[in-house]
């Protein structure tokens, strides 16, 4: 099972970059991240054709969530996170496909800092360390995959330096990010890739593609039950390349 974390950064315009990769990629579950589109915008059609049913939470202009899964449709669990009501964001989908619970997460961002969106940024890690703990305490296969905003180590940044003002890489955020796994979390990639050295983003400025510019910042956090099916993880990078392409690359985990 072939589960895929890919922040298209805008559905309408990546769509012709998305239908490719359901077709060529080979998976089995893909999580969407900034649809940045209304619910009655979502291609779902166009999705359908190649093959996926989907979940989605959408927004007019900004954030959006989903998740497609190949021949069978998800079954939605929740949408959003508890603890703040007023929270209006986009950026949280959870459901169950083939017996195992899925989440498409798009963690803010919060920059600049500091300010109030740093501090958004800080409280929803903690509101998703909560629903996390939930989902531990249901002792069943759980993948929680996303753009999570968080470099954690200094080796999954090209430069350090670059980076060091940055709210992906501040104490607090990777705090955040080091709670989430100390609950019993295993990062999947970094499982694959201890010395770290892989990239899931590079901006569109600065040439940073071309130079790989890169950082880690999309993330599959695999509960107890998921990490003992483990086959392997890894980063479809050669999308990033393509013609108009999300500056992200589809990054992904399989289970057996």
């Amino acid at each position: 099972m072939k589960i895929v974390s890919y922040n298209v950064n805008g559905i309408k315009a990546r769509l012709p970059r998305l239908l490719e990769y359901l077709t060529e990629a080979g998976a089995d579950v893909v999580c969407l991240q900034e649809l940045k589109s209304p619910d009655d915008g979502f291609p779902v059609e166009e999705i359908r054709a190649a093959g996926f049913e989907a979940v989605w939470h959408g927004q007019k202009s900004w954030n959006g969530v989903a998740i497609l899964a190949r021949g069978i449709q998800p079954i939605e669990r929740q949408k959003g996170l508890a603890g703040e009501p007023e929270d209006d964001h986009s950026r949280y989908i959870e459901a169950e496909v083939n017996g195992v619970t899925i989440a498409s997460i798009y963690l803010p961002n919060g920059n600049p800092r500091p300010g109030p969106k740093f501090d958004y940024k800080l409280r929803w890690l903690d509101r998703l360390a909560a629903r996390a703990r939930d989902l531990l305490a249901e002792e069943r296969p759980v993948v929680l995959a996303g753009d999570y905003n968080v470099i954690p180590h200094d080796d999954d940044t090209f430069s350090v330096p670059a980076m060091a003002e940055d709210a992906l890489m501040q104490p607090e955020s990777r705090a955040g990010y080091r709670r989430l796994l100390a609950q019993g979390w295993t990062d999947a990639l970094r499982t694959q890739y201890p010395r770290g050295g892989v990239w899931t983003f590079w901006d569109y400025q600065a040439g940073a593609w071309q130079r790989d510019a890169g950082f880690r910042i999309d993330h599959l956090l695999l509960s107890p039950a998921a990490a003992d099916r483990f086959a392997g993880a890894g980063v479809d990078k050669e999308h990033r390349g393509r013609d108009k392409a999300s500056d992200h690359a589809p990054t992904w985990v399989r289970l057996r």
